[in-house]
């Protein structure tokens, strides 16, 4: 069979090459159409040296078509992948440093609180674009799988006002569900899970071994186990309080909700800085930008290195390749999906973006019904809705009000900061930003003439609580293993600025 894939923010050369593997892993595959997209002409001549060698390696006869031109990129497209960045590491910065200065203290960013909300702006802004795009040049039938974050308001815009059927991917719910088998000592396929919430806040509403019920044990589980017990503090304290585990990461999951780095001197209590992932201030960022300069060094080694294997030992988790094998063979898909409510999760809103389970065979993706949520769980799940609400209608209409109202909802901004705090904040992000936001073009004006008045709230000069400094490259050449498991996990936050059309 033959169809089409365009890969959009291709430049994720360690995401794009892994999705490209698990994709041609699948035999009836092998004479598919593959477009790579880029804004930055160096990562992509990259990322299709590198993929082009591993697809002859596998002995098939595909040649990427690689393009900075996106309509190109789109040109009867079945299934469109996208992994972009606008904004890059530039933007990506000021998510970080400029709440900072107000005392919000982030691990991420990218999904909820201040970083995540002004993310969102950038991405939805140019994920209408990028569907217009596909609504005028890819086949009647696409169907666009984002791995964009923050993944829910941009599947949400993109669904509501993009015009294009698009679902939300990502791997948190894996990650959390093999850490459930270890806790017990089983291995991931030995438990059964419902996991449903919302995207990086969602909960496992069961885990089962063999038909018996082990949720009820997951919390003794965890509190004896030697590294989680140290690594993930928050997502043990929410099940202790909750009664149910949540799939993201200690450090992302402590900045979505407003008890844990609120207060600078408690932050410490609750992260690990072992790993970025468990709470670093600003660990992302860092990461990222350790991942960019080491893979503009490293490349040439890259290209030494082995080529991935295309068989299905090798084939990763991440859910895209398995959902378009679904379609196209008919083999059954069990994943969790991005996609609009619709009573899917009863106590949660129809509009909203919820994450749960979902098949997928010839037929289409089927969402099984969940019901309630538990009451406490789909609280919380309900405050960041609002939150994502507020943030995609005010990314669509340019509507810095509603902008500022996504802010003053978040649970940590709320927690932290005063409403006078809040708008000189927002202030400033939308200054600073001012080159990805084209939708905001009199509501920047009028925050520069307010900044440039004076008379402005005291800021503070503010590293954060758990702040680590970026490795040289001279560094991270001590220990390449190391650089490159670092520039893997950095690598959807490649620098993809703002496309200009």
């Amino acid at each position: 069979m033959s169809f089409k894939v365009a890969f959009i923010g291709a430049g994720s050369i360690g995401f794009t090459r892994g999705l490209l593997r698990d994709l041609l892993t699948v035999p009836e595959f092998n004479n598919i159409e593959i477009a790579f997209c880029d804004i930055n002409q160096h990562n992509l001549d990259m990322v299709t040296e590198l993929c082009q060698r591993d697809i002859r390696e596998n002995g098939l006869n595909i040649q990427i078509q690689p393009t900075t031109d996106r309509r190109e990129a789109l040109q009867d497209a079945k299934y469109v992948l996208c992994t972009i960045r606008v904004g890059g590491l530039e933007a990506f910065a000021t998510d970080v440093d400029i709440p900072l200065k107000y005392g919000v203290d982030q691990c991420v960013g990218d999904t909820l609180c201040a970083g995540g909300i002004m993310y969102g702006q950038r991405g939805i802004a140019e994920m209408l674009d990028i569907c217009k795009d596909i609504r005028e040049q890819s086949a009647p039938d696409v169907l666009l799988l984002n791995y964009s974050n923050p993944m829910a308001m941009l599947t949400w815009a993109c669904n509501k006002y993009g015009g294009v059927r698009t679902i939300g991917l990502c791997h948190g719910v894996q990650h959390g569900h093999h850490q459930i088998a270890e806790v017990f000592g089983l291995k991931k396929s030995e438990v059964d899970i419902v996991c449903a919430g919302i995207n990086h806040q969602t909960w496992y509403i069961q885990a089962s071994h063999e038909g018996k019920d082990l949720t009820g044990d997951l919390l003794e589980a965890f509190e004896k186990h030697p590294e989680y017990s140290r690594t993930e503090k928050v997502r043990i304290d929410m099940l202790r309080r909750f009664g149910y585990y949540s799939t993201e990461s200690n450090g992302h999951l402590s900045e979505y909700v407003p008890w844990y780095r609120k207060r600078p001197e408690e932050i410490k209590d609750w992260i690990d800085l072992d790993v970025w992932i468990n709470g670093e201030t600003g660990g992302y960022l860092r990461v990222c930008t350790e991942g960019r300069n080491w893979f503009e060094t490293d490349f040439p080694n890259w290209m030494k290195d082995e080529p991935m294997q295309f068989i299905s030992e090798k084939r990763g988790e991440e859910h895209g390749s398995y959902i378009i094998e679904g379609l196209e063979t008919g083999r059954v898909y069990r994943g969790h999906f991005n996609t609009v409510n619709n009573g899917v999760i009863s106590n949660l809103p129809d509009d909203a973006i919820i994450e749960a389970p979902g098949y997928v065979d010839r037929n289409g993706i089927s969402m099984p019904h969940i019901g309630d949520l538990p009451l406490g769980p789909a609280a919380v799940c309900n405050v960041s809705i609002s939150v994502q609400r507020l943030a995609v209608e005010a990314a669509v209409h340019g509507d810095d009000k509603l902008l500022r109202q996504a802010f003053m909802m978040d649970p940590l901004v709320g927690a932290v900061c005063n409403p006078k705090e809040i708008w000189q904040m927002v202030d400033e992000m939308l200054v600073a930003q001012a080159q990805w936001l084209p939708q905001y073009g009199e509501a920047i004006a009028a925050a520069e003439a307010r900044l440039a008045a004076g008379d402005l709230i005291p800021t503070k000069e503010y590293e954060g609580a758990a702040r680590l400094k970026v490795k040289t490259v001279e560094e991270m050449q001590q220990d390449r293993d190391a650089a490159n498991k670092n520039a893997g996990e950095s690598d959807k936050g490649k620098d993809r600025e703002k496309v200009q059309q």
